[in-house]
């Protein structure tokens, strides 16, 4: 692992770094901030995905996570999107919403895409055995959160990995890809023309085939752009409600789908998953 910078934030450390990714074939790239904390002593930490474009850098420069973690004594990692570099394919026009920014986190089947973006196994087992190797993280206690194609990440990995993720999260998310044009674009890129293969990837589906957690937590803004076409909340609030999972589903007036919204509720997000994880 190469560190490529690390800053004092909060009394704690932000760091960014680099591997060489047997999942990815690539290098990628990753933020981790570490709180202040007793020597010896092993933290919580909570996994955040990101969205379509993003890298590590965009909760990194605007999410604003460093106070409440801090102050929570939380580990904070950001993943990746996709896999980069020379040679990784992207969409054949260049579209932001598939390829290079845009892995959905799963693990591709279909070629050209097949080789490199294998995002689930990298978000799932890869970087945090690397994590637990290399930083003080409590394994017993993870959580996971994230934005909107991110969302959709955190959502499907919580849901399929419910005894190692103790809280879940998410801003925006995309909840049912199946039935939305960015995920009926990226599922049968990734992963072919067979629905019966996006349900393990579709929060909603998953929900519907007994996948359960305790309870969810969604912040959805108002005024988001794509509140109506891509995101949907009401269907996972009529999938919740039909499986009795407690969803608390917080409607923003006023707030759009960027980061001014994220960085205004991730503190009270990072407190509930906070009050999970000492359980």
């Amino acid at each position: 692992m190469e560190t490529v910078s690390t800053a004092k934030a909060f009394g704690g450390t932000q760091g960014v770094y680099r591997d060489a990714s047997a999942a990815t074939g690539t290098d990628m790239t990753f933020a981790v901030y570490v709180p202040d904390h007793a020597p010896g002593a092993k933290l919580p930490v909570v996994w955040y995905l990101s969205g379509l474009t993003c890298t590590h850098a965009n909760v990194m420069d605007k999410g604003e996570y460093r106070r409440a973690c801090a102050e929570l004594g939380l580990i904070f990692v950001a993943p990746d999107t996709s896999p980069r570099g020379d040679g990784v394919p992207d969409d054949a026009e260049a579209a932001y919403d598939f390829g290079l920014g845009a892995g959905f986190y799963v693990d591709a089947t279909q070629e050209p895409f097949a080789k490199n973006y294998r995002m689930w196994s990298y978000v799932t087992e890869e970087l945090p055995a690397l994590l637990a190797a290399e930083f003080p993280v409590d394994t017993a206690r993870q959580s996971i959160l994230g934005h909107s194609m991110g969302g959709h990440g955190a959502l499907t990995i919580g849901l399929t990995y419910p005894d190692r993720y103790k809280a879940v999260s998410a801003f925006a998310p995309i909840v049912a890809p199946s039935e939305v044009p960015w995920g009926q674009k990226a599922l049968p890129g990734y992963l072919g023309e067979d629905r019966a293969a996006w349900r393990k990837h579709d929060a909603v589906a998953l929900i519907e085939d007994g996948a359960r957690v305790a309870d969810l937590l969604v912040d959805q803004g108002e005024a988001d752009n794509f509140l109506a076409a891509q995101l949907q909340p009401e269907r996972l609030e009529k999938a919740c409600s039909d499986a009795g999972i407690k969803l608390t589903l917080r409607r923003q007036p006023g707030y759009d789908h960027s980061y001014f919204f994220i960085s205004t509720f991730m503190a009270d997000h990072l407190g509930w998953h906070a009050e999970r994880l000492r359980k």
